[in-house]
């Protein structure tokens, strides 16, 4: 049965009241889009959550006649309900493909570069990303990297990296774990003025596409580690590539070897992600509020060597922390200051949140830090990020336990060095925290007679 409205004809149900579809505006707010896209209302029972579909396969009505789906390795509601939401969520995004792993999700793309192709890459890359591109892609597919200083190489420099064969370029803002910022702009401006043209990729994993948005900057795909921030809950592992509406044969090409390979994600976990991102634009929010309050005060305990936070005025590239917020970032962080503030000179704020993760140098070494990490009361210690709760390790040993001595000395990556992903936990809380921990940990090296340096 069908009826009119406003003119226009809707169907209806059994009992004659009209079923209209709601198509939710690309206007919305990042969070009403995070609610509302991928999570219509079921069709057959009106829940407001979409059920979750663990079938392998499904019913056809004849030899290729079916509902969209065949088998879940090519395809399931519960993929295909995130991937919206991740496509509506990055701002600039058509495409989404999710994967099993943000590494499953670094091995598709580059994988797709085919074989002897040449990446250029920044040179402070996650561990993981770095044994792939040294360890597996140049054994399976010839691919050679090379390692660049794009943060502070000048332009001359990036473009003498650049060869004929050079398919992609690797970015990752704020890098992991010294958290250096990469000018995604003026990156994209060198590889296009190249005859290679490159693509350039960029892992948005750190600040999550509420606080970055590379797309909007001219990046031509975006990766996430899920497991991180969209997840947000510590409890799935997966990873996303999205991509804009101009590149919708390179999504073809990653969606074939998505299906080909079979790094998908359950359905089960596709249904926890989407549920986590519901929340994003809250808990990014209540991390970067935090992650500053306890930036501040590392930079203001004796305990302290170095502050990492591109969110503090002191960092040297705080302007293009905010310069590089997306729209919907920027708002909130503009609401947190006086107009005058925000009038008189917007390139150079005041302290802002930028995200949740902070980096510092303990003074001492392996032992404060060690014991700095066995002191926290809040901060687990564990790998991984982005959670609700708050996480803090040691990257020489952890997460980047796989780059050469050598090369994490020349990147900064001591054995002092602490990585904390700030929760969302009371922000002065977590303050305290850290605070007894820096004491706890350093206060014997003051003792021994060290206290000279602090």
């Amino acid at each position: 049965m069908t009826v009119i409205i406003n003119g226009e004809t809707q169907a209806s149900g059994n009992n004659g009241i009209p079923s209209i579809k709601r198509q939710k505006s690309h206007s919305d707010g990042f969070g009403t889009r995070a609610v509302h896209v991928g999570s219509d209302p079921n069709p057959e029972t009106g829940a407001v959550i979409p059920p979750i579909s663990l079938s392998t396969t499904y019913k056809q009505d004849a030899v290729g006649v079916h509902k969209g789906f065949e088998y879940s390795r090519s395809g399931n509601p519960n993929r295909d309900a995130l991937e919206s939401t991740l496509a509506s969520l990055e701002s600039g995004g058509a495409h989404a493909l999710a994967f099993s792993s943000g590494s499953a999700t670094t091995a598709t793309v580059l994988q797709s570069l085919g074989p002897n192709a040449h990446v250029v890459s920044v040179n402070d890359v996650y561990g993981g990303t770095f044994r792939y591109l040294v360890r597996v892609a140049s054994e399976t597919q010839g691919l050679e990297t090379s390692f660049v200083d794009l943060e502070n190489a000048d332009d001359e420099a990036i473009l003498a990296s650049i060869k004929d064969n050079t398919k992609l370029i690797w970015i990752e803002s704020p890098t992991n774990p010294t958290l250096r910022l990469v000018d995604i702009p003026r990156i994209v401006a060198v590889a296009r003025s190249h005859p290679a043209r490159p693509l350039v990729a960029v892992d948005n994993t750190f600040l999550s596409p509420f606080f970055s948005s590379p797309l909007l900057l001219g990046a031509d795909i975006v990766l996430h580690s899920l497991t991180k921030y969209i997840n947000g809950h510590s409890d799935v592992v997966m990873g996303a590539a999205i991509l804009p509406p101009h590149h919708a044969a390179w999504a073809d090409k990653l969606r074939f070897l998505q299906n080909a390979h079979g790094a998908v994600p359950s359905a089960f976990d596709s249904w926890l992600a989407q549920r986590g991102a519901k929340t994003l634009h809250l808990r990014m929010k209540a991390h970067g509020v935090s992650a500053l309050r306890v930036a501040q005060a590392l930079a203001e305990s004796p305990y302290v060597e170095d502050v990492i936070y591109p969110g503090l005025k002191s960092h040297p590239k705080n302007t293009l922390a905010y310069r590089s917020l997306s729209p919907h970032a920027r708002k909130f962080v503009d609401s947190l200051r006086s107009p005058s503030d925000v009038d008189a000179d917007a390139d150079a704020p005041a302290d802002f949140p930028y995200g949740g993760m902070v980096s510092f140098r303990i003074r001492g070494g392996a032992r404060e830090a060690n014991a700095f990490l066995t002191a926290t009361r809040l901060f687990t210690l564990a790998e991984s990020l982005g959670g609700v709760e708050s996480l803090a390790e040691v990257p020489a040993r952890m997460t980047h336990g796989s780059i050469p001595d050598a090369e994490r000395a020349q990147l900064g990556i001591g054995e002092n060095l602490i990585r904390l992903s700030v929760g969302v936990e009371e922000t002065e809380d977590l303050v305290r925290d850290v605070e007894q921990a820096l004491k706890a940990a350093v206060s014997g090296a003051v003792v021994n007679g060290l206290n000279g340096a602090y």
